[in-house]
């Protein structure tokens, strides 16, 4: 956390404090500027320090709690700078009766003559040239300091609000993809429990591992890559289990060191490519080539699986892929390359990931 965000936040938690602090600031600051050298003076000087932050505080306060948030949300603007015009007016006339009628009576030596109250509600040049103008350039600071504070907060709420969004935007993503891959892993493993195979309580085995991951490893937006790796690596046990023999899938992997990656988009694109690969292959033995490489933060994972004339003429996998491309879009925007190449025997899917962002896990 930055000085000026404790600064923030000490000024939230502690808001009559940091008024109290700003205010005697100003008033040693102002003090010691205009101090007499003289000693019997310095209860004078003081007087006149007091009297115009007082001012310099009623000023401040209506300028930032009434009139600034008005016109920045109200579309009447007209009627803010008459009350703008009309208090400043009344808070200059209020300042200079305290001055002629209070301290002035305190400080000055008598006789001097006093203005009536009617000289001083028309003698509009000495009100805004003595008064207005005064009270306002000590209140600006702290009006400066208001706005850059206020406008910090906004910012940050705003940037707050777009991060849960986006977390929940990725959260619905990543739901829409689960119960997919699960109801087409029941399906399988139904499948294989139709015909009492011996192999259905070790496809339970294998699915009660991947949902772990699923629900419990991968909720947060990075996980290993190793992590990964296994996980794709079991629900490849998994998908062999079923297509026994008639199947061939290759999977090649090589990292130089573990890093974190965003969970599921590699299973994604593994599922989907078992799915038009091999669920749906009605001619030859289906193949399907899996290649992930990492060499520093050069991210690469590259998929090919073969496909039958049905599937190559038909749009199947777009559903999949678009959830793909928006995960990707959300949590590496511009960081990725993300490639798909159709053809009439085999559908290719390349996927380069730039993770200088992300912090090495070792």
């Amino acid at each position: 956390m930055t000085p000026f965000e404790k600064i923030i936040n000490f000024s939230k938690e502690h808001r009559i404090s940091t008024h109290i602090i700003f205010w005697t600031f100003i008033f040693i600051m102002f003090f010691s500027k205009n101090t007499s050298s003289e000693p019997e003076e310095l209860w004078v000087d003081i007087a006149y320090t007091l009297y115009y932050e007082l001012f310099s505080i009623i000023g401040a306060y209506f300028m930032s709690y009434r009139i600034l948030p008005r016109l920045m949300i109200t579309q009447k603007h007209n009627w803010v700078w008459a009350e703008l015009v009309l208090g400043s007016y009344t808070i200059s006339v209020i300042a200079r009766i305290a001055m002629v009628y209070g301290l002035e009576t305190l400080t000055r030596k008598r006789p001097f003559n006093q203005e009536p109250i009617a000289e001083i509600l028309t003698d509009l040049p000495t009100l805004f040239g003595a008064y207005f103008l005064h009270i306002l350039s000590l209140s600006i600071f702290f009006i400066f300091i208001k706005l850059i504070k206020d406008q910090y907060v906004v910012q940050k709420r705003s940037l707050l609000l777009e991060k849960q969004k986006a977390e929940t935007e990725l959260k619905i993503l990543k739901a829409q993809l689960n119960p997919h891959f699960l109801f087409n892993t029941l399906n399988n493993i139904y499948s294989l429990s139709i015909t009492n195979s011996p192999i259905t309580s070790k496809s339970i085995a294998v699915l009660s591992e991947i949902l772990d991951c699923i629900l419990y490893r991968c909720s947060a937006t990075y996980v290993p890559i190793s992590q990964e790796i296994s996980l794709l690596e079991n629900y490849i046990t998994l998908e062999k289990l079923r297509y026994d023999e008639h199947l061939s899938v290759v999977f090649n992997h090589s990292i130089d060191h573990n890093k974190s990656i965003a969970p599921l988009i590699l299973l994604s694109l593994v599922e989907n490519a078992f799915k038009h690969g091999a669920g749906e292959d009605t001619g030859s033995s289906p193949n399907i080539q899996i290649d992930l490489k990492l060499q520093g933060d050069h991210f690469e994972f590259k998929i090919v699986n073969s496909i039958n004339k049905i599937d190559s003429e038909s749009g199947n996998g777009k559903i999949g892929l678009n959830n793909i491309i928006q995960q990707l879009d959300k949590i590496y925007p511009e960081h990725y390359t993300f490639d798909v190449t159709k053809t009439e025997k085999d559908f290719t899917a390349y996927l380069q990931i730039n993770l200088a962002t992300e912090y090495n896990l070792a």
